[in-house]
């Protein structure tokens, strides 16, 4: 297991609650914004709050996809070890990067209000992706992306582009791609939507499954971590995620396939919209189905099961 980062960082000296999180800005923006969320309900935790900052392996290897290094997983394993081992009680992951299946004895049962879920374009020429010009070089590591990009503008060029929010955004600003997209959630919570170019709609480009939510990872087990996390809860946010996650499952979705996933609530019925593609962006099929808010992972799964039947039985091979 990675051992913790010697630099914690705490409210007191006498932790009763250890938040475990990656050390990237955004995710200590979202640890902080989930001590704030706790004591807010439990004012009696206040200077008892410690965030831990554990290395991943998806932090450390920057040099490669993530499709060929094990998937979005490498976010959130050791995170996960040091739950397992109590060295933390709670971790704090972004959803989208949060595999399909939880480990054995882990649970996510609290999820914050999620941020907007859509992405942004940043770019260097053309305020959108049908003014970039024509064969201009867009960074991603998302295949999602790449490939809704590429069937929007198949002269585009993609390139890999991977480290976090800051990065990113400088090496677009250096020169090393025309273009990139990013999470305007993860932007909103850095207080740098300004750098956008344009907010992407959904309808454009399709966001990642829970894109936007922040999951707080748990024993399954601590009651008396899962109860001070209850009043945190957002009903609506675990409704609308438990519908993309349900499609993810049936579709075994991983970071070698193209899938995006997006549920909305209207009222009391969920809507939800959801694609695969290959790759390079030359095939994109979609699915869209609404259903009573009730029967949200029900729903996911039958768009699930849906998409599986359109793009037949080899496309997710």
């Amino acid at each position: 297991m990675q051992s913790l980062m010697a630099t914690s960082r705490s409210d007191g000296n006498q932790a009763a609650l250890r938040i475990g999180t990656r050390g990237s800005p955004l995710a200590l923006a979202q640890a902080d914004e989930t001590r704030a969320r706790l004591i807010a309900a439990h004012p009696q935790l206040a200077g008892a709050i410690e965030i831990r900052v554990i290395k991943t392996t998806g932090d450390k290897v920057q040099d490669r996809p993530l499709s060929e290094i094990g998937g979005k997983g490498l976010f959130t394993k050791e995170i996960e070890d040091a739950l397992l081992a109590g060295e933390i009680d709670v971790a704090v992951h972004s959803m989208k990067d949060v595999p399909t299946w939880l480990p054995d004895g882990l649970v996510i049962d609290c999820l914050l209000p999620r941020e907007d879920p859509r992405d942004v374009l940043i770019a260097t020429a053309g305020n959108s992706i049908a003014t970039l010009p024509r064969g201009a070089v867009v960074g991603s590591a998302s295949l999602r992306r790449a490939a809704q990009v590429k069937a929007l503008r198949p002269d585009l060029s993609i390139v890999p582009l991977r480290g976090n929010v800051e990065t990113r955004i400088a090496k677009v600003q250096r020169g090393d791609a025309t273009a990139t997209l990013l999470a305007l959630a993860g932007l909103k919570r850095l207080h740098k939507q300004n750098v956008a170019t344009a907010i992407l709609s959904t309808d454009e480009i399709l966001p990642a499954v829970a894109q936007g939510a922040i999951g707080l990872e748990t024993r399954a087990g601590d009651d008396r971590v899962n109860a001070l996390l209850a009043p945190l809860n957002d009903r609506n946010t675990q409704m609308r995620v438990a519908a993309e996650r349900a499609c993810l499952a049936v579709l075994e979705g991983s970071c070698r396939t193209p899938i995006a996933a997006f549920a909305e609530l209207e009222g009391d019925v969920v809507r939800l919209r959801a694609l695969i593609a290959t790759p390079d962006g030359t095939q994109v099929h979609r699915q869209e189905g609404r259903a009573p808010a009730s029967d949200a992972r029900k729903l996911g799964e039958q768009i699930g099961h849906k998409l599986k039947e359109l793009a037949g039985p080899d496309f997710l091979a």
